[in-house]
């Protein structure tokens, strides 16, 4: 029989990107349609003293930064932990009140997993409440979240009309799986950020049969029909089960001949021949101002099934010309410049994800050099054992985010708990390396631009041989990031900091180039690529594959090229090759703001 107005159950989500919300309508409307009346709570507008004078309570729930509720949900958590350590407030308060708990997670984020969800659980049982179904837990990255909310639904289904809930149900945790929230404070890594929601709720149902496991092993494929269909919505091409291409805009741009990117400016590829792709679409972080949206899978190793690297990089070419194809008849492509498009002679490793994971990198670089394509691979320093092991390749990038453990915290939201000691760990393997390394810092404004001393004092740690300052990329609003306009600096602000971290080096290194297009500065070490007076930032290339393929050991200072001048530092060009025709868009922005000049 339907619940009276005054005893109606209530759905509580607490929702960070609105899934934990549509979970929590769907299961309301299974209720009703089973004969059950329950009224969705936002729990902004809900008063927890009044917990005690509910029969019936479900809560919908996922976890964020640092294993906390998503701040909507902030104030009704804190009070049933207080509630819970006040003796004042009894053991029985909650004891007229049956409850059930789904949360939303992914194991990725180990201890962290579901925090949100076994908290709430554990603290209502503590104040006395009655637990109709065990916490359910559906992880978003096994591609089988909707099955498990499904079946937990069932469940709770079944004990509000006079049954009990199926033993052993798929994403249930036992009563010998809760952890005792003082035991986590002890535990190490009881600070990881969880960011669980951005894919949950929308994943196909296992009922469907369309989550892919790998035959023989066992093993799943890395991406499932949701990762998939994000990806290519965004444009991406999906190589097997785990790798991506996608085209650049300054690969068309360069084949347009309107310029090519900063890579162009400070190292000489030609951006029209430059193919972006990555063996791991899986990534360790979930950085703020991922332009990808953090549809991504995420994981700290590699658990997944894996193919073939003659595989990947055969995939990888093909869908590379067929996307080059496509730009035939647009203006200005020449028939020579589609024709050089065809043959891809440089690869950036840096489409999104975390390259390095890939168990067969340096069989995937062995087999672009040998077809001489270059490689610029770009790592988010959390896989310091994995740098050492590298072969030679042309470029080694580290993603050097943050200078202070709390603000890459902040910015990168790493799932590792030791992820300070990985990235200093990381810092100090490129000195071991014998090509050209970087560090790429992304100025962030509000975030990091603060940490001029700090950025400093990560010179000396990796000694890389150039470091690119770029400032970050709005890419439009995101429940999972914070990041605005405002957020964005100037060229102006980013030729200021790259300028006083060049005086703090007090002439190891200086401003070298510049892509002001890109908002780009590229600084260097005189002592290696400053001679007599000119820069040798480009590289030559066919220098580099003859080095490779003699086996021999050879040095970063054994390939580079000499700067032509329209791509040094203060040159009226900005980094703008002048053999390409400049075409700019009208804009109708606001007046530019002075920059924010850097005290050293």
């Amino acid at each position: 029989q339907n619940p009276s107005a005054a005893t109606r159950g209530k759905i509580f989500f607490i929702s960070q990107t609105g899934t934990c919300k549509a979970l929590a309508q769907r299961l309301r409307d299974l209720l009703a349609s089973n004969g059950v009346a329950f009224d969705l709570v936002d729990p902004r507008s809900y008063e927890p003293e009044d917990l005690p004078k509910e029969a019936l309570a479900i809560f919908v729930a996922s976890t964020w930064d640092g294993g906390k509720p998503p701040k909507d949900g902030e104030f009704l958590v804190d009070w049933l932990s207080e509630s819970a350590e006040d003796f004042r407030v009894g053991s029985l308060i909650l004891s007229g009140c049956r409850f059930a708990v789904f949360g939303v997670g992914s194991r990725a984020y180990g201890e962290s997993y579901n925090a949100v969800g076994k908290e709430l659980s554990r603290r209502m049982v503590g104040l006395g409440g009655v637990e109709m179904v065990p916490v359910g837990e559906g992880d978003v990255d096994d591609g089988e979240m909707d099955g498990v909310f499904e079946d937990w639904c069932d469940g709770v289904i079944r004990v509000l009309k006079g049954g009990s809930a199926r033993e052993g149900a798929v994403g249930l945790v036992s009563d010998g799986e809760y952890v005792d929230s003082t035991d986590d404070e002890e535990e190490e890594g009881n600070d990881d950020i969880v960011d669980l929601e951005d894919i949950a709720g929308k994943a196909p149902s296992r009922k469907n049969g369309v989550v892919k496991v790998a035959k023989g092993d066992g093993k799943k494929e890395m991406v499932t029909p949701l990762i998939r269909a994000s990806l290519t919505k965004q444009g991406y091409k999906i190589i097997g089960s785990h790798s991506g291409v996608k085209i650049c805009r300054w690969t068309k741009s360069q084949l347009r001949g309107r310029g090519g990117c900063y890579k162009h400016s400070f190292y000489g590829i030609e951006s029209h021949r430059c193919m972006e792709t990555t063996p791991s679409l899986a990534c360790a972080n979930k950085c703020v101002f991922c332009w990808r949206h953090h549809t991504n899978p995420v994981g700290k190793s590699w658990q997944w099934k894996m193919d073939d690297p003659k595989e990947i990089v055969k995939g990888a070419l093909d869908l590379h010309t067929k996307m080059i194809k496509q730009m035939k008849g647009v203006p200005g492509v020449t028939p020579e410049k589609l024709q050089e498009g065809l043959t891809p002679r440089h690869c950036a490793l840096s489409l999104v994800g975390e390259p390095i994971m890939y168990p067969e990198i340096n069989a995937l670089v062995d087999e672009l050099h040998g077809k001489r394509i270059s490689t610029f691979l770009v790592t988010n320093a959390q896989f310091p054992e994995k740098i050492l092991m590298m072969k030679p390749i042309t470029q080694l990038y580290v993603s050097v985010d943050a200078a202070t453990k709390e603000s890459l915290k902040a910015i990168d939201r790493p799932l590792f708990a030791d992820f300070w000691e990985r990235f200093i760990d990381s810092l100090k393997a490129l000195q071991e390396k014998q090509q050209r390394t970087v560090y790429r810092l992304t100025l962030v404004k509000g975030w990091n631009t603060e940490e001029l001393e700090a950025y400093f004092n990560l010179f000396s740690i990796g000694k890389p041989d150039f470091i690119e300052i770029k400032g970050v990329t709005y890419c439009g609003s995101s429940a999972t990031s914070k990041l605005t306009m405002e957020n964005v600096p100037w060229h102006a602000d980013v030729k200021a900091f790259s300028e006083a971290l060049s005086l703090k080096s007090n002439g190891e290194y200086e401003v070298a180039c510049e892509h002001a297009h890109s908002c780009c500065v590229l600084l260097g070490r005189t002592d290696k690529f400053k001679v007599n007076g000119k820069w040798f930032t480009w590289i030559d290339y066919e220098k580099f594959h003859d080095l490779v393929a003699s086996g021999e050991a050879f040095t970063s200072r054994d390939y580079m090229a000499e700067t032509p001048s329209w791509a040094v530092y203060g040159a009226e060009e900005g980094g703008f090759d002048p053999e390409q025709l400049r075409y700019k868009k009208e804009r109708h922005h606001h007046p530019k703001p002075q920059p924010q000049v850097v005290v050293a």
